[in-house]
């Protein structure tokens, strides 16, 4: 065992936490049981010190990010230390009361112990693809408060002291309307903690917990240190943008303002300006914020350090009560990974401003699509929740990439044969939606048409999503990307347009609805 920390021990460790992080992750995905995490791995997989700074996140999908945060915090708050044994796990998914971002992400959190104190946590988030509410898939625009939703969950024990709380693992049971699915992908959670935890404790016994928390120290300290020497980097000033989602009702918008300050090496993220919090679930609640200023910052500014905590200390975020990114209870958050795609876009064109040549055009989000009712081939109820990627916008030298998504959401198009398989649909058209980007001297990237057809007889869809009615900007003179649509019945005297928020749609066999996601906007005159 080492008994002195010196850089290269440092770094030993910090390679083993992030190494423990992504092996969470291969077996939350390995053994998940739903479609949306084993086949879209819309999940995360973090590990946390002591005092809750985050230490490592894999590589999955960066809005997560906050939520953990968040549910550590909450649990800290809520749950003396000396209440909290080894082998307990919390979960949690509230974002007014948990630190969740939307109710279908469910975070479990577990401390790590050595000599009866807590030396880390280790934490997972898995999108759930139900959890209840007025909606199958626990997310759609239409909801008017959070009540509607589904299953709030604040910081409570799913495991206590290695044993399931059956009772309240069936709560959530109960409250899905795809209870096998919610208790396979519950134990995939349960299984990646403990491969976490027996992982941090094996470090530990080989290098002491002393040690052990020194090298987390050091190495929060040493991206601080990296991440303040970029920022001091930039000449001091003030700067501003906009940026526009879909407001309450059809045809109407509503304003996303930040200005961003940099000040003796350190930022400060000020979103008064925004418009009031929205009626619909388009709301960016606290959480899903802090992850979305965190990740684009860090993209911009030095998207090859260290992934953790220590970047955050020079980061400051501002937001009034009550407006779209920092709503007050009960408003509705559903929706917000597609609102923090735009958002993302307003604090990229602050930090492009303040650090020239790095900028982007706008870039169109995915779009959401949530398809259920009874599988013909077995009897079963399914739900299936589906994001469709949509594209970059150009940057200042380079076009603007096609079919991906935008820098807060990483999960993936589920893959047709995994679609087809899982769920009675048929995927008739897959396809580049192309000149969907924006003309310039940089093109933008185009996004996708995806054409589902209905193969049950009680088949429904909701909606949901961003740039059908404000299409991501150009910049210096590049062309608007085209906006996105959705259309039941394409190219048939049938066809008609469904509204951004649609919930319910009934879809008759044989019925085809079309994803059709936006494109990102262009850089420079064509």
């Amino acid at each position: 065992m080492t008994d002195t920390l010196d850089p290269i021990t440092t770094e030993i460790i910090a390679r083993h936490v992030i190494a423990t992080a992504e092996e969470m992750g291969v077996v939350l995905m390995r053994t998940a049981f739903s479609p949306n995490i084993k086949e879209r791995h819309d999940c995360s997989t973090a590990v946390f010190d002591a005092k809750g700074n985050v230490v490592a996140q894999a590589e999955h999908v960066p809005i997560h990010l906050g939520s953990m945060i968040g549910a550590i915090d909450s649990i800290r708050q809520r749950f003396p230390m000396q209440e909290i044994r080894p082998g307990d796990m919390f979960v949690a998914n509230d974002p007014y009361n948990g630190g969740g971002s939307h109710l279908p992400d469910l975070n479990l959190i577990a401390p790590v112990f050595r000599d009866g104190r807590i030396v880390a946590y280790v934490a997972n988030i898995a999108h759930h693809a139900d959890v209840g509410g007025m909606v199958p898939g626990s997310e759609a625009a239409i909801c008017e408060s959070i009540f509607q939703e589904g299953l709030r969950l604040p910081p409570v024990r799913l495991v206590r002291q290695g044993e399931v709380a059956q009772d309240m693992f069936e709560v959530i049971l109960l409250n899905s309307r795809t209870p096998e699915e919610r208790k396979g992908d519950l134990n995939a959670q349960i299984a990646a903690n403990r491969v976490g935890i027996r992982a941090i404790e094996t470090l530990i016994t080989r290098y002491g917990a002393d040690l052990f928390e020194q090298a987390l120290d050091s190495y929060l300290d040493f991206t601080e240190r990296r991440f303040r020497a970029a920022v001091t980097d930039l000449p001091d000033g003030d700067y501003s943008a906009e940026d526009y989602l879909g407001g309450d009702e059809d045809g109407t918008l509503a304003r996303l303002a930040c200005t961003l300050t940099v000040r003796a090496g350190e930022l400060t993220f000020d979103f008064t300006g925004t418009d009031p919090q929205l009626r619909y679930a388009r709301n960016i609640p606290n959480q899903a914020l802090v992850a979305t200023v965190y990740c684009v910052a860090k993209a911009i500014l030095d998207p090859d350090a260290p992934a953790n905590g220590g970047a955050f200390r020079i980061i400051n975020i501002a937001a009034p009560p009550g407006c779209i990114v920092q709503p007050v209870p009960p408003a509705p958050v559903g929706t917000r990974s597609i609102s923090c795609s735009v958002l993302s876009d307003v604090v990229l064109n602050v930090l492009s401003q303040a650090i020239p040549g790095r900028g982007f055009a706008g870039s169109g989000p995915h779009a959401l699509l949530v398809l259920s009712g009874t599988d013909p081939r077995t009897g079963k109820y399914f739900v299936d929740y589906e994001t469709v990627a949509g594209a970059l916008g150009a940057q200042t030298n380079c076009d603007g990439i096609d079919a991906v998504r935008t820098l807060t959401s990483g999960s993936a198009n589920l893959p047709v044969e995994a679609l087809e398989h899982a769920y009675p649909l048929r995927i008739e058209t897959y396809a580049l939606r192309t000149g969907s980007g924006g003309k310039g001297q940089f093109k933008g990237g185009n996004g996708i048409v995806r054409d589902f057809r209905a193969l049950g007889d009680d088949i429904t869809v909701s909606v949901s999503g961003e740039r059908q009615q404000a299409a991501a900007p150009g910049m210096e003179g590049g062309e608007n990307g085209l906006p996105g649509i959705f259309i039941v019945n394409p190219d048939t005297p049938e066809e008609r347009k469904l509204s951004s928020a649609a919930g319910g749609v009934e879809l008759p066999h044989g019925t085809i609805i079309r994803v059709a996601t936006p494109g990102g906007g262009g850089w420079g005159k064509p």
